[in-house]
């Protein structure tokens, strides 16, 4: 992907939110109707427990509605709707567009399909009409896995979830937070993980862990190389929340240490498009990420697509001063 060409109008998140289905499958849980156990699970995922149930809209228009009152921005402001989902609730219209109208907003609406890289795949996009004029754009990543997800299954029923999280991206004078970005697809390998319309997902677990650490961190390091930075800069890595194995394996290749991770896997399971954005509003509230740090933002998913994205909280200016928000 193209480096970020020079004097291109930024962005910088100013509100965010999540939403989590009110019901709750422990590991425990699983061990009543499947071959499996707790520490199995644990030690092979990383995962407890996952929250299941709600709809890709219900849950949309709550983390949306939180990340909108954070921000403060007016609901006649926003001047698109980006919704990365691999479960729409209707083939036709988009999820999107029920959502714009549940919030109150009057703008542009659209889903986007990326899988599990879908969120960074949308902030990317979110970023792009920024700099061609929009001011405020609401990007929001949900996914509801439960409803396409075998439950007799052991490899898949362990690991999916339900969930969402949304930010506010508003245009500011100046470069923004985004220093760095790269898209990627292999389509060639969409046999290793994939759902039929109204059928249930399938999984081949061994190619897709072999796969997922290469393009994460092939992903990563070309968004670190566009930015002008490495990796040892890196203040937090949010990274897709698919697996722990995974997860360190990245890591260790990207001569990361774990201590700079944002995990939250371990109580929400694997939610695509849904997980980045959960963990970057998990590390946001618990005031691990300061003014100027740098956060890594990578996933990847079915498609098999990889997404990564490098940001420095808060923006910068040319001079190095904090970026004005337009109005």
């Amino acid at each position: 992907m193209p480096a970020i060409p020079p004097n291109v109008r930024g962005a910088v998140i100013t509100g965010w939110g999540s939403a989590l289905p009110l019901k709750v499958i422990t590991n425990h849980d699983l061990e009543q109707t499947i071959d499996t156990s707790h520490d199995w699970i644990v030690d092979r995922t990383g995962i407890h427990q996952r929250h299941v149930g709600g709809s890709t809209v219900g849950l949309s228009v709550e983390s949306g509605r939180a990340a909108l009152e954070m921000s403060g921005v007016e609901l006649s402001s926003i001047d698109a709707l980006v919704l990365a989902t691999t479960t729409p609730d209707r083939v036709v219209p988009a999820s999107a567009a029920t959502v714009q109208h549940q919030l109150g907003l009057s703008c542009g609406a659209y889903d986007v399909n990326a899988a599990c890289s879908g969120f960074v795949y949308a902030l990317v996009q979110a970023h792009g009409m920024i700099a061609m004029g929009a001011k405020k754009v609401l990007v929001i990543g949900t996914d509801t896995l439960a409803r396409i997800t075998d439950w007799t299954d052991r490899n898949t029923a362990i690991l999916f979830a339900d969930g969402s999280a949304a930010v506010v991206l508003e245009a500011v004078e100046g470069h923004g937070q985004l220093l760095g970005w790269d898209l990627d697809a292999d389509g060639a390998a969409e046999k290793f993980l994939y759902s039929e319309v109204g059928g249930l997902i399938q999984m081949d677990g061994k190619e897709v862990f072999r796969r997922a650490v290469r393009i994460m961190v092939d992903s990563a390091t070309k968004s670190m190389n566009h930015a002008g930075i490495t990796a040892d800069e890196v203040a937090l890595v949010v990274p897709h929340q698919a697996n722990i194995r995974i997860i360190q394996a990245s890591l260790d290749r990207l001569g990361l240490p774990m201590e700079k991770t944002a995990l939250v896997l371990h109580r929400t399971g694997n939610t695509s498009s849904a997980s980045i954005p959960l963990a970057l509003a998990d590390a946001l509230d618990s005031g691990r990420v300061k003014k100027g740090d740098l956060v890594l933002l990578v996933g990847f998913g079915a498609g098999m697509t990889a997404a990564s994205a490098v940001l420095r909280w808060g923006g910068t200016t040319a001079d190095g001063a904090d970026p004005a928000v337009l109005p």
